[in-house]
């Protein structure tokens, strides 16, 4: 009766452990694919802030553009001013007669030519810097218009794969409420509430007597509880589930071992 007991308390723990692994798949499969969704994303939002920043320059370029056209027209409106005022003083020299009053207005007439002078080599600078602007700004315009043609392959075929991703993940997640609705709720809660923490494997095999979770070796005792089956045991380094995988192995082999003998028989 109680080894009965016992070897339906180790099938009820290993039927458990067998569905949560099962679920346990599709969720590794789930994580990889919203993975990859978040790499597709980000190769979106990579495409999104280029064009955004080449937007971003085009509308600040322009905005130099214009301020040196500004300061352009205000600088022409300026020589305009000193060019008249040397030909006023220009006409007013032609009629004076005393020599002091021409000898003064010609020294201001040195000195308003001095500005126009200025203010004419101001004006060709501000010329060639709206020209420079002027074809940096063509050449930003001309590379979003470059980078909008040749990304709209690459989104459409990021959406797509976007797509496909989230199918295959509604497959998975109908075929995994199937699953978790055989499992067991007490056992599915544990598992679910570990792998919302680490976001990996949290029912692993005992190898070589070490957690194949954190590589951490374990006593002979932890082993052999595992073995047995009767209750879950967790890795007291990692708190992952810890499973015996051995059992179908050595089933696996002593199948093939009888297959060998059969075929023994049959040739002798």
């Amino acid at each position: 009766m109680v080894k009965s007991q016992h070897a339906e308390a180790h099938k009820s723990i290993n039927d458990a452990l067998s569905l949560i692994l099962d679920i346990q798949e599709l969720d590794m499969q789930m994580i990889q694919l919203m993975r990859l969704k978040r790499e597709r994303k980000r190769e979106m939002e990579n495409i999104t802030a280029i064009k955004s920043d080449l937007s971003h320059q085009i509308k600040a370029k322009e905005g130099e553009v214009l301020e040196l056209k500004t300061l352009i027209k205000i600088g022409e409106e300026e020589l305009k001013e000193i060019q008249e005022k040397l030909k006023e003083l220009e006409n007013k020299q032609s009629s004076v007669k005393k020599v002091d009053e021409f000898n003064a207005l010609s020294h201001e007439m040195s000195q308003v030519d001095k500005q126009r002078a200025a203010k004419e080599q101001n004006l060709s600078d501000l010329m060639d810097k709206l020209s420079q602007e002027e074809e940096l700004l063509k050449n930003i315009k001309e590379s979003l218009v470059s980078t909008v043609e040749s990304s709209k392959v690459l989104e459409s075929e990021i959406m797509t794969r976007i797509q496909e991703i989230n199918k295959e993940g509604s497959l998975i997640k109908v075929k995994r409420d199937e699953l978790v609705a055989e499992a067991s709720p007490e056992v599915f809660s544990i598992y679910e509430r570990l792998l919302q923490n680490k976001k990996d494997r949290v029912v692993v095999p005992i190898e070589n007597r070490t957690c194949s979770g954190c590589h951490i070796q374990l006593t002979a005792q932890d082993e052999n509880l595992v073995r047995k089956a009767e209750r879950m045991i967790f890795c007291e380094h990692c708190s992952r589930i810890l499973y015996w995988p051995q059992a179908d192995d050595q089933d696996q082999a002593g199948a093939q071992g009888r297959g060998r003998r059969r075929r023994s028989r049959q040739t002798a």
